[in-house]
């Protein structure tokens, strides 16, 4: 199977970034939403990040060619008519993903293969409900451009064939990919992250030490551009509470508790300009605030 034709499901951040590097790689690829300020903010979104690949000698194509690769859509047949491969990027909510992959499950057609872009919850989960467990599996991508390792998690189910298909399909978006034998919540990275950023709400909601210093401290020690909250606000505060709420250990529910205070003011992180930092330009970005 050559897969060519590519369909992203949820226009966010991060499907958005999915969606454009696939077609900088020449793939012709779809991008459904629910909502029409979805779609616009995912074509703003691309449009900024070609300008900056542009600006810096990074494009083979000028963005206008890349862009008509891509087709926005509110309606789901059309989004996957003809799709060799799906990967969503909904929501991090179990009930919601399963709506959506019953949904998709039965408009795609037998060739497409199924993947989930899902940071914390397992493939199996949603294998079955697709109507196509064997074709079912976890690829789930990280920045895409800055962060470029493709996770690929089969669930017992998965055709084993299928491992290969989505390794050709990560290298050709300029992606690592790496393979998780087994299903694991949180994938490699995400593992060893969330024992980071467990660690660091620990310290916060302890009133042990305060956001920045909590960051330099990571900073200066490891060398490191950015810290436990300046990460937080990168991947999206929202998306990190999802996360820690469904844990069941009392700092978790602590610091989940503590995301959502910022999340009711609107301050998911950078993708709204503010969360535990300020954007465009964050306070640990200053050469000054290490010193």
């Amino acid at each position: 199977m050559e897969i060519q034709i590519v369909s992203i499901i949820g226009a966010g951040t991060l499907g958005s970034r999915i969606a454009l590097q696939a077609a900088i790689s020449g793939y012709q690829v779809s991008i459904f939403d629910i909502t029409d300020k979805a779609l616009d903010f995912s074509f703003e979104t691309m449009k900024k990040i070609l300008a900056q690949l542009d600006k810096g000698g990074h494009l083979k194509e000028n963005p206008e060619k890349i862009l008509s690769r891509v087709y926005f859509t509110l309606d789901p047949e059309k989004a996957v008519k003809d799709a060799d491969l799906i990967n969503e990027s909904v929501t991090e909510d179990i009930e919601l993903k399963k709506k959506v992959w019953k949904q998709f499950g039965e408009l795609a057609p037998e060739k497409t293969i199924l993947t989930t872009n899902t940071s914390y919850l397992l493939p199996s989960m949603f294998a079955d409900i697709s109507g196509k467990p064997s074709k079912f599996c976890a690829l789930h991508f990280h920045d895409v451009f800055y962060s470029r390792v493709v996770d690929i998690m089969p669930h017992p189910g998965t055709d084993p064939s299928l491992i290969p298909l989505l390794e050709k399909f990560g290298r050709s978006l300029n992606q690592v990919p790496v393979l998780v034998k087994k299903e694991n919540p949180g994938y490699i990275f995400n593992t060893m992250l969330l024992a980071l950023i467990g660690a660091a709400g620990k310290l916060l909601t302890g009133e042990v030490a305060s956001v920045e210093d909590i960051d330099k401290s990571w900073m200066v020690n490891f060398h490191m551009p950015m810290g436990p909250f300046g990460i937080l606000d990168s991947i999206g505060l929202d998306t990190a509470w999802h996360v820690t709420k469904s844990r069941e250990d009392s700092a978790s529910k602590a610091f989940a508790a503590h995301l959502k205070t910022y999340i009711d003011q609107g301050k998911l992180g950078e993708k709204t300009g503010e969360g535990f930092y300020k954007y465009p330009n964050p306070a640990y970005k200053d050469p000054k605030f290490i010193q």
